[in-house]
């Protein structure tokens, strides 16, 4: 409708090939039956013969085809999965992570707490397409990435994509892309020369994970190594290694920075080719891809006072979990004391009572640490109960730290716990859920780091301060961590 406000802003951004925009929303031509990335160089089309889509599902069931020039599925996803925290954008995380085509779409409404009648009738208002739509269009975005940048045979691309048999990849990607799995991969490898990995069974897959730009990789990489446990993960300048727990298995990962391109390159042993949906949803949201860095960024320096941080580091990503349970004992561990020595301490729960060989070990599990985590751990005696009730409420399936959970009710969960505080339970939300409208107020440091800026020192005074960075928060706090005062200590203080 060319009158309304959303479609003039979203065509302005088409006529003027607006890269920013690609994977925030589709644009559909009626008039080609195809639908492009905002960005596309071919011609503009007329304002009547344009329809705009917030996901390829819903361009699909709408009769288009994906453009072979722009090629609109290989651009960073959508900001709007994380951005709000509604029943669609939370169904949405569960799709990329591959669970419909694991527990289909009961198994998908049962995690959200709804009917799948009501699950469905709420994606296809919102996002023009039901959950089976939805996981169809996540299947061949995952095979186009996988057969532009690996050598893996055909056959095996359709079950690591999480397709059921080798006739309905087939179909899908003739019904969705106008061609063959083969002449798909070199479309999309034109211009690409030697980002293919070749299809030696000794040689892990390989994934190339794009951001947005800028994306400060680099900020990323170095809390990952500064917060490294010996035996459990590895990390440098450049690069960050660990293993993850998915569907099919145990993987072993290394992440390292895209020297070409803003984004990554992700080195993987896979338990089972099908976890490669999970693999890359779960490191997207680890190093916090798809954020709209270019508005989040304006939104921050629009403040005179943070203006010279994002200037400094631009494209601050939030520093993503790699499992929930994880980093809230991780989180609890570390409270008052420093980073080395908190690495310490979860390094030796690790090799007490993680599973795995010296070197390749898992974090243990919670029903391990409420068993055996008074033998291991040491410090106050209230947190070392305060960790154990956690645990128990974490083995008995009381308290609950997936990403479909709504933000507020895992902080309520949080909160019930006695010797869990507001920082912790705000931490977690913006380290597991990747949240993006959190504020620390009364972090130590973040309130230093305020007051060296001529901000409000005070948390109530800060947090005032604060609700006009919303709803970008979460990448404030990041801004005044980074930027601490040169002898502010590096962990928070007692809640």
């Amino acid at each position: 409708m060319p009158d309304d406000p959303q479609f003039a802003q979203r065509y302005g951004a088409l006529a003027s090939r607006d890269a920013r925009f690609d994977g925030q929303f589709i644009a559909g031509v009626h008039s080609t039956g195809i639908y492009c990335r905002p960005s596309c160089p071919a011609m503009t089309p007329k304002p009547g013969n344009v329809s705009f889509y917030r996901t390829a599902a819903a361009a699909h069931e709408a009769g288009l085809r994906a453009c072979k020039r722009c090629q609109p599925d290989a651009v960073p996803g959508s900001p709007d999965w994380n951005l709000h925290d509604d029943l669609a954008s939370r169904a949405m995380r569960l799709v990329h992570d591959g669970v419909v085509e694991r527990e289909g779409v009961e198994g998908l409404a049962r995690r959200l707490g709804y009917t799948p009648r009501h699950v469905t009738r709420v994606l296809r208002a919102e996002l023009g397409a039901g959950p089976l739509a939805l996981a169809r269009a996540n299947r061949a975005q995952t095979a186009r990435s996988l057969l532009a940048a690996t050598e893996l045979p055909i056959s095996d691309i359709a079950f690591a994509a999480g397709f059921g048999s080798l006739r309905q990849f087939n179909d899908t990607i003739a019904e969705v892309y106008r061609a063959t799995p083969s002449q798909l991969r070199a479309i999309a490898r034109r211009g690409r020369a030697g980002d293919a990995i070749a299809a030696d069974p000794a040689t892990p897959l390989v994934l190339h994970l794009p951001a947005r730009a800028p994306f400060d990789g680099a900020g990323l990489m170095r809390f990952f190594a500064d917060h490294a446990v010996v035996g459990l993960e590895r990390g440098d300048a450049d690069s960050f290694s660990r293993g993850l727990e998915l569907p099919g298995g145990r993987a072993e990962v290394t992440v390292r920075l895209n020297p070409d391109r803003a984004g990554l390159i992700v080195t993987a042993r896979l338990a089972r080719l099908s976890d490669v949906p999970a693999l890359s949803a779960r490191v997207r949201r680890m190093f916090d891809l798809d954020a709209d860095s270019v508005a989040i960024d304006e939104a921050i320096a629009a403040d005179a006072a943070l203006a010279p941080l994002v200037t400094a580091t631009p494209g601050i990503r939030i520093p993503g979990s790699a499992d929930g349970a994880e980093t809230l004992f991780r989180t609890l561990i570390g409270q008052q004391i420093s980073v080395a020595a908190a690495r310490t301490v979860v390094g030796r729960l690790v090799e007490a009572l993680g599973a795995g060989p010296a070197g390749a070990r898992s974090f243990p599990t919670a029903a391990a640490i409420a068993e055996h985590g008074a033998e291991v751990l040491r410090g106050p005696a209230n947190r070392i109960a305060t960790i154990l009730r956690v645990a128990d409420a974490l083995a008995d399936g009381a308290l609950r730290l997936d990403v479909e959970t709504p933000a507020a009710e895992l902080r309520a969960a949080l909160l019930a716990l006695p010797g869990v505080g507001p920082w912790t339970a705000d931490y977690l939300a913006l380290r597991v859920l990747g949240n993006p409208d959190v504020f620390l107020a009364s972090d130590l440091v973040i309130r230093q780091s305020a007051e060296a800026l001529g901000l409000p020192g005070s948390a109530r005074a800060l947090a005032e301060r604060a609700a006009a960075w919303t709803p970008w928060r979460s990448y404030a706090s990041l801004q005044l961590w980074r930027h601490r005062p040169a002898r502010s200590p590096r962990r928070p203080g007692p809640e």
